[in-house]
């Protein structure tokens, strides 16, 4: 194991305990952003170790479960700190994650991988089957509640968040069992593509068990340091007059860079199969599993929580499980799939910012 694998996430940690001690200052700004970047680098190695130890598609597993578990725990916390100021916070961290992968980290896959390949193929058998799970759970999720009757708009009754919490757990739970029990072949590579590491033997299992720790720590440094920059980011959006859902988006996007470096190396390095399986699984587990967390924390606590969307996210939302059914209906793709999803998640940043 080189020394640096290791060294960044236990350094990069003492950064989030020093600020988070000590207050962001300018300096540690800067130092909280340095260690945010390289502390992403670390944690795509780790994942990258695993995922040769175990195989697909459980390394790209492992990846998304730990950063979404993460992810679903800061969620819940922020909730359970702001009380009713954070009534839509699930509902906004859910739909920038979906948004994200579905049209930006996709896009960049599809141009960086048809740029450098011309043309990629992936099984669609799993990727369809996700991507028909993800509407049906964002449906439930983030669509219905806008029209609902029975509470005021947005929200659920309780029985119909329980509904909602099952279903989705039920969902994500068949999908899982189908990715690595049932039809795991839907899901693994039909070629090692040209990346030379595909061909280096398994590390021991010694090296394996330290880097999901390792792993776990640099997930746990990454979303750390984005909770510790938020605030300067929340004053920096204010200050440019922008939406506060912006925020959102930012600290999102954070959390997810992890798994968006690991998807596009793997489509850099002709291993689109891979990236499928880190886009579709992460997004399926941003809502199966946090939307039954948030449910239950919102049940225990009395949290209020605001689910549906405006007109303006659903029909965005719309829009871009259409033109994903398309492009990625094939199973190949090349760069012109890769520009359409950019487009649009830049109409998506655009329409954040200026609504």
């Amino acid at each position: 194991m080189h020394t640096w694998t290791w060294l960044v996430p236990v350094l990069a940690f003492g950064c989030l305990a020093l600020a988070m001690a000590a207050g962001v200052g300018p300096w540690m700004l800067a130092v909280c952003c340095l260690a945010l970047a390289v502390t992403v680098f670390a944690a795509v190695h780790h994942a990258e170790v695993i995922a040769h130890r175990v195989g697909e598609p459980y390394g790209t597993l492992v990846l998304a479960l730990a950063v979404t578990a993460i992810e679903t725990a800061l969620i819940i916390s922020m909730m359970i700190a702001g009380g009713q100021d954070m009534a839509v916070l699930a509902r906004d961290a859910i739909y920038a994650a979906v948004m994200i992968i579905c049209s930006g980290v996709v896009g960049l896959c599809l141009l960086v991988g048809g740029l450098a390949h011309r043309e990629q193929s992936f099984r669609v058998e799993g990727a369809g089957a996700g991507l028909a799970a993800l509407i049906v759970m964002s449906v439930l999720t983030l669509i219905l509640p806008a029209f609902t009757t029975s509470t005021p708009a947005g929200t659920y009754s309780d029985s119909q968040l329980t509904f909602v919490a099952l279903a989705s757990a039920s969902l994500w739970a068949i999908f899982i069992f189908v990715q690595t029990v049932r039809h795991r072949d839907y899901f693994i590579p039909a070629e090692a593509g040209s990346d030379p590491e595909a061909h280096v033997g398994p590390p021991t299992a010694t090296r394996a068990w330290a880097s999901f720790g390792l792993l776990v720590l640099s997930l746990l440094t990454v979303v750390g340091l984005a909770k510790v920059l938020s605030p300067t980011i929340e004053r920096a959006v204010l200050a440019a007059d922008a939406p506060r859902a912006v925020v959102g988006i930012v600290i999102a996007a954070l959390v997810l860079m992890p798994e968006t470096w690991a998807a596009v190396r793997a489509a850099r390095a002709n291993r689109l199969q891979t990236s499928m399986n880190l886009a579709v699984g992460s997004a399926l587990a941003s809502i199966g599993l946090t939307v039954p967390m948030v449910v239950l924390a919102s049940s225990i606590f009395g949290l209020p929580l605001v689910l549906g969307l405006g007109s303006k996210e659903v029909a965005l939302l719309t829009v871009t499980f259409l033109v994903s059914a398309i492009t990625l209906g094939t199973g190949r793709t090349y760069m012109m799939q890769g520009a359409v999803h950019l487009v649009l998640f830049a109409a998506f940043l655009f329409l954040a910012v200026v609504p």
